[in-house]
Parts: structure tokens; C-alpha cells; sequence
């Protein structure tokens, strides 16, 4: 289940609340103009706009047998529960067929279950501290007919201030990808609510999540998740009866040739991954399968012929060079290398006219082979001693190894016991927090009305 919960990966920016109080009152009860947020277009609607009650869904008046009352999650605080839909929802160009509705007033929209529920991945309508268990009247419902999921939280309070009176707003998800947040009472300015005990957010993201091996310890991995974009919505736009409706744009994976992906005219650089037979910017959910197969690398020529992406790998003491320079992947502010894969034919005349020959450390064009003193082999050479250095350091690792398992009291052993998998967080994070945890609730007998009792998994 979801044992833990933080402060966001990605430190949001800050918001300026400083409005001018004349424009305030003259446009601020009028149509927004779109808001273009990459992967999103959003226009947000004032109280006095018809639009405004056009996209508030009035759930009392839709068919009983599909609106379902979830009674655990309305008499619970921090509970998040599984929630299949009936279509493919887009979202950021990934189709879900299932997402986790909180009692913080937000959607989590991952796949993979960890200990950061709100750090990212999430449609926040108003992300908040709501306890539905404070009061009888809070419930959580949704309704799912076909082609839009509406997802109500109806009269909840923030535990933390009771006082203020009970939010009601809701989330819509469409078959189309279209995301409308709309709100009928707002007691009070979202952006005076407290983060302290939980985080407050509206809007939109996503994140890709990496797995790395680590090489000291078989059969256990770490997975990193890396928050890719965000949208934030404005908080003092948030008032009673307004609503919000966010467009999603043209993705590069929506291609799947890739004559119209590289020669896609979006607001994203789309390249094609013949490996994969995919069309990305390398930064989505699929960006593990991007890296592992090295499809950075192949991309460079952003040719649509196979025969234009082969590389020549070395072998003995020539080494191919590329035709262009090689690329940097960059994730999060960190590197990532590529995966090295075996060549898919032999060299052509035109490779072998770029080959280089390496003589001491230094580079030289083919044609100065021939000046090389007959019987010196430099790489050759220096491929012993990296073999003899491999072995020196397995010899090592073995030595200490059977130590350690006859001194099990000794200093080296006590370093290791105390950093054992164990002991290890299953995802790593750059900033945490100490905030409690998000229990997932039990997937059977979840539909109920009335007040009950449920204990957090």
C-alpha cells in the first residue's frame, strides 16, 4: 500500500498572488485567455460566466446504478483507492485504463505503487489535508459512463481547520483527453490553506520512473522516479462556482511511422526509434525502454532509413567514429549513459574511410597506419592490463567477501549489515518529508453507503 507521503520532488515555483485590485475587479468574472502549458491549454472560468455551471456535473441527476459512493473513502483520512475506467484516458499522451482516487482531493494517475503518493503523477483539482471522516455529509463519489469518469468530493473538511466550512468540487475525466476542474463552494482563498501537514496543488503531472541496478548487490534494484513537467494552475483563480477545462496538445507519441514523426511540426523535437518502433522526445513514461535501447543514439541522424542508423563498434584496433557528435542525455540534472549494442552489419566503404587508429592516446587518420612501427600494439597492450586489473579487483572482492563471512563481528561487516537492502527506501528522492502516510484501500467491498469503520492497510 502507500506507506508515506512528501513534499514534492520538483520544488514548485512561487506564485504571485500581487494583483492589481482594479484589473481584478474588472476581469476576473470574465473568460481567461488559453494558458499554453506544453502538454496542456487551459482556460479557467469565473463565477459569472455560463461556462462556468456548463461544466459542473450534477451528479444527483445522473443514473443511481453508475454513481457509487465510496464508504471507505468517505469516512477515512488519507485513503486512496484503485478505480478502473471503462476507456482508454489519455494523459500525456499515455492511455490509462485505471487510476487511485485520495481523500486529498486529487487523482493519482501512476502505475507504479510507491511511498510519494503526492509528489507527482497526479490530477489535483485542490490538493489539500481533507479528512471525510470529520463529518457524516463528506462523502467521496464517483461515476463512470462510458466516455468521462466524474470524481466529486462533496462537503469534505481540511483536518487541520475544521473551522472553515466544507469544500465541494470535482474532477472530470474525458475520453478524449480533456480534463475539467469545476468548483461550487470555496470557503476560503485556496492559497490561505496550510501545507504544513500536507501539500496544497492544482493542476496537472507526470514523471517517468528509472530502475537501476546495483552492481554490489544481485537481484536488487532502485527505482528513482523523475517528475517531467507540471502544470500549475493559478490558486487565486479558485473560487466559488468556477471552473477550470484543460485541452491536452499533440504528443510526439501519437506518431507511429516515422515519416510523420520527424517530420511532425509540434512544439516538441519527435524523434524516431527504429528499436522501438516508437516516436518520442525520450521524456515520458517510456524512458527507461528509450535508454536501454539506445535510442539516443540512434536518433542522431533523424533518418528514416534502418540501413542510415548502423554503428561500427571497435574491434581490436580500430574504432568507428559516428557522423555526428555524440549526444548528452540529460535527466533530472544528471547523465545518463547509453546502452551499447552490436553492430547490425558490416562496415561500408564510407565507414571504413572514417575509421581512426589510436597511437598513443593520440588520434590519427587511417592513412598514417602505415607509419606505425611494425610490432607495437598499444591497445593490445593496454587491453592485458585491463584484464589483469579486472581480475586483481574480482580477486579482491573475493577475498573480502569469504573475511567478512568468517568476521562477522568486524568493522567492514557491521558497515554492510547496517546498509542491507533492507534497510534501503524502495524509491530515492532528493528532498523527503516526514508527513504521514497514504493507506490503499482493500479492493473488495468498497461501494457502500452509510458510516463505517475501516482500518488503514
Amino acid at each position: 500500500g502507500f506507506s508515506e507521503y512528501y513534499r514534492p520532488y520538483i520544488k514548485a515555483s512561487a506564485e504571485s498572488t500581487q494583483t492589481h485590485p482594479m484589473y481584478y475587479l474588472i476581469f476576473s468574472f470574465i473568460l481567461q485567455e488559453d494558458t499554453d502549458h506544453n502538454y496542456y491549454t487551459s482556460k479557467t472560468y469565473g463565477p459569472s460566466d455560463p461556462m462556468s455551471k456548463g461544466l459542473w456535473v450534477n451528479i444527483d441527476q445522473m443514473d443511481k446504478d453508475k454513481v457509487k459512493i465510496h464508504g471507505i473513502l468517505s469516512n477515512t483520512h488519507r485513503q486512496a483507492a484503485r478505480v478502473n475506467l471503462s476507456f482508454d484516458f489519455p494523459f500525456y499522451g499515455h492511455y490509462l485504463r485505471e487510476i487511485t482516487v485520495a481523500t486529498g482531493g486529487f487523482i493519482y494517475t501512476g502505475d507504479v505503487v510507491h511511498r510519494m503518493l503526492t509528489a507527482t503523477q497526479y490530477i489535483a483539482p485542490l490538493m489539500a489535508n481533507f479528512d471525510p471522516s470529520l463529518s457524516r455529509n463528506s462523502t467521496v463519489i464517483y461515476s463512470d459512463n462510458g466516455t468521462a469518469l466524474v470524481v466529486q468530493w462533496d462537503h469534505v473538511h481540511l483536518q487541520d481547520n475544521y473551522s472553515l466550512g466544507s469544500f465541494t468540487f470535482q474532477a472530470t475525466l474525458h475520453k478524449t483527453g480533456r480534463i475539467v476542474f469545476a468548483y461550487k463552494e470555496i470557503p476560503v482563498e485556496v492559497s490561505q490553506i496550510s501545507s504544513v501537514n500536507h501539500p496544497v496543488k492544482v493542476g496537472l503531472s507526470d514523471a517517468f520512473v528509472l530502475v537501476h541496478k546495483i552492481q554490489q548487490i544481485p537481484n536488487v534494484r532502485r527505482r528513482t522516479i523523475y517528475e517531467y513537467h507540471r502544470v500549475e494552475l493559478t490558486k487565486t483563480k479558485i473560487t466559488n462556482s468556477t471552473a477550470v477545462e484543460m485541452m491536452p496538445l499533440p504528443t510526439c507519441l501519437q506518431f507511429t511511422s516515422c515519416s510523420s514523426c520527424i517530420s511532425s511540426q509540434i512544439s516538441f523535437n519527435c524523434s524516431w526509434c527504429h528499436r522501438l518502433n516508437r516516436c518520442s522526445t525520450g521524456f515520458d513514461r517510456h524512458h527507461q525502454d528509450w535508454m536501454d535501447s539506445s535510442c539516443p543514439d540512434e536518433t542522431k541522424d533523424k533518418m528514416c532509413d534502418i540501413a542510415d542508423t548502423t554503428y561500427l563498434y571497435p574491434f581490436t584496433t580500430t574504432v568507428a567514429a559516428k557522423t555526428t557528435p555524440k549526444g548528452k542525455e540529460a535527466t533530472a540534472g544528471r547523465e545518463t549513459p547509453s546502452t551499447s549494442h552490436p553492430p547490425t552489419s558490416v562496415p561500408t566503404e564510407d565507414d571504413t574511410k572514417i575509421a581512426l587508429h589510436l597511437r598513443d592516446n593520440q588520434v590519427m587518420p587511417a592513412d598514417s597506419a602505415v607509419d606505425r612501427v611494425k610490432g607495437t600494439h598499444p591497445l593490445h597492450t593496454g587491453l592485458i592490463l585491463g584484464i589483469l586489473l579486472v581480475m586483481l579487483i574480482m580477486i579482491a572482492g573475493v577475498l573480502i567477501t569469504v573475511y567478512i563471512y568468517h568476521h562477522p563481528t568486524s568493522a567492514a561487516s557491521l558497515f554492510l549489515i547496517e546498509r542491507r537492502p533492507s534497510r534501503w527506501p524502495a524509491m530515492k528522492f532528493r528532498r523527503g518529508s516526514g508527513h504521514p502516510a497514504y493507506a490503499e484501500v482493500e479492493p473488495v467491498g468498497q461501494e457502500k453507503e452509510g458510516f463505517i469503520e475501516s482500518e488503514q492497510c
